[in-house]
């Protein structure tokens, strides 16, 4: 793997948009307010499972093993990537990072909708193999205000903020390539958005036919024919 990079490792999944559950990810540059926004969409919808993100890199103070992340070996995550367990991959700065396929596909089976929260590199992959996968992506109101709110939080240093607005440039012009956008100025707001988009894709047709298959047979109606 190169740095800054992902890739898919597990082969095309057959059954994608089969299951009970849906797969949603949330992008955005850093300092756009996808954690606090993500924080509050979990506290109020029990359905949606986080998925924990396993990595290399030492944890961080404050930060505990499957709460933050799946702290592991070099070699364990090796072993898991060759053995195909994970949905997409990347090495970043020397860490590896990478999502669990196994986990998500048994949430989604067992009816609860998982999120992602990943960057625009891995969402493309993971729809490669979820397609039905629902990407959103939260812009800043500005790029004044993304500045702002990366100085205000205080966890970076100069060169590290100066960094992240120069890569913020790059990551946002992906927003293009997401099915819905949330512009987080107003926080209330980007909430509730967030927590209609989730409630219109329960609502497709594929969602509740995985949901209410039995219904739907009795009624007459089955999933079109692909073509």
């Amino acid at each position: 793997m190169t740095d800054h990079t992902r890739e898919s490792h597990a082969p095309r999944n057959p059954y994608a948009g089969a299951y009970p559950g849906n797969l949603f990810m949330v992008v955005a540059p850093s300092g756009a307010g996808k954690s606090t926004l993500v924080n509050a969409l979990l506290a109020r919808d029990s359905a949606i499972r986080l998925s924990i993100s396993y990595t290399t890199r030492p944890p961080r103070p404050k930060e505990q093993d499957g709460e933050h992340y799946h702290f592991t070996s070099v070699e364990d995550f090796l072993e898991r990537h060759a053995d195909g367990e994970f949905l997409e991959s990347a090495e970043v700065h020397g860490n590896y990072y990478a999502t669990s396929r196994l986990w998500i596909e048994e949430q989604m089976k067992s009816g609860h909708d998982v999120l992602l929260e990943i960057d625009w590199q891995g969402a493309q992959q993971v729809k490669r193999q979820f397609h039905n996968a629902v990407e959103i992506f939260i812009l800043p109101p500005s790029l004044e205000a993304l500045e702002e709110r990366l100085r205000k939080r205080g966890q970076d240093e100069p060169n590290v903020i100066t960094r992240r607005l120069l890569a913020a440039g790059g990551e946002m012009a992906h927003a293009a390539e997401a099915e819905f956008v949330v512009i987080n100025e107003n926080f209330d707001r980007a909430l509730a958005d967030l927590q209609c988009l989730v409630a219109a894709t329960r609502l497709r047709f594929g969602s509740q036919y995985a949901r209410h298959t039995n219904l739907f047979v009795q009624l007459g109606i089955h999933l079109p024919h692909a073509g």
